[in-house]
């Protein structure tokens, strides 16, 4: 899943909200799920994260704009989890409210014709064997990345030279009052893994287009790349790739070049398999990877003269 925050109107803490007149439990259906204090490390693919004060597992649309709306009058923060992918979420946890998009509501596929119409909780590789199953093909590299379609396209996610709006015909959302409306691509902030919308909205389903192809071509472009990453890819948890490519050299490459595979700091090590990968080789701490994260820009910054931007998110204390 990759993950997404989204910031409400002001930075305080849950802990130090406004007191609430009525409680969260009292407003949503006994469906939705809500839990306190719930670790995080069990939650991310990097198997690392603190506490956060408020779990929320919305049972539809209609309980998650009342979620919204409690967290804007109380003055909760907001963070949007995934499958839990792309995110490091620091050891003390997170103060506010952890939404995940993972009821079956939100895990719809729809397919009509060459479209797919996905919730925001659809998992890529689901969506992915679907299109395969219908005959549709221009959606094979979504089966290889850990996530979902909500923080696909957070992140305008990518892997073997396709790009998550790429794909993308049209995108459904939610602002942070619980206002629901659509928008086409073109009119969405669209970078190199990233939409800048959903900083501050959550998608909530987005229609992709495919093509029209004979079933076994397309299971064996699935196959070459599924083996293509399982050859050059970690197996150990990570969260994906840790930084984004600079425009002179893949940012693995780099790492490579500098040295710095199986550069180790506690419990977080630099894969020996591919150099953009971090992972946790056990009991790795937020910290660990943070230090070694801030080694690994070091180095570039001062023996290539490269400034590497983060690609995983970094979130929470």
């Amino acid at each position: 899943m990759i993950a997404r925050e989204v910031t409400a109107s002001t930075p305080h803490a849950a802990r130090e909200m406004k007191p609430a007149s009525i409680r969260l439990e009292d407003l949503v259906s006994p469906r939705t799920i809500i839990r306190r204090d719930e670790p995080m490390a069990r939650r991310t693919t990097l198997r690392i994260g603190g506490p956060a004060d408020f779990y929320i597992e919305p049972v539809d649309e209609r309980d998650l704009a009342l979620v919204l709306q409690y967290a804007s009058e109380h003055q909760i923060p907001l963070f949007i989890l995934g499958r839990g992918s792309n995110v490091l979420i620091k050891d003390r946890g997170f103060r506010g409210m952890v939404i995940c998009l993972a009821q079956p509501y939100f895990s719809r596929i729809e397919v009509d014709g060459n479209r797919l119409r996905c919730g925001a909780g659809a998992r890529l590789k689901q969506v992915a064997v679907e299109a395969k199953h219908h005959n549709l093909t221009n959606l094979e590299f979504l089966e290889g990345i850990p996530g979902t379609i909500g923080g696909a396209l957070r992140m305008n996610a990518g892997a073997m030279g396709g790009a998550m709006f790429d794909v993308v015909e049209s995108v459904r959302m939610m602002d942070l009052r619980g206002k629901t409306f659509e928008k086409f691509p073109a009119d969405l902030p669209v970078e190199y893994r990233s939409c800048l919308t959903f900083k501050t909205h959550i998608g909530l389903s987005a229609v992709l287009r495919g093509h029209t192809a004979a079933r076994d071509a397309i299971e064996i472009r699935m196959n070459q790349f599924s083996q293509k990453r399982w050859s050059s890819q970690p197996a150990a948890p990570s969260a994906g790739c840790m930084f984004k490519n600079p425009a002179s050299v893949p940012a693995g490459k780099l790492i490579e070049e500098l040295g710095l595979k199986g550069t180790r700091v506690g419990g977080a090590l630099i894969s020996l398999e591919h150099g953009n990968f971090l992972v946790n080789d056990g009991g790795a701490t937020a910290a660990d990877v943070l230090a070694l994260m801030e080694l690994v820009r070091d180095k570039a910054r001062q023996e290539r003269g490269i400034e590497l931007r983060t690609e995983v998110e970094l979130i929470g204390e």
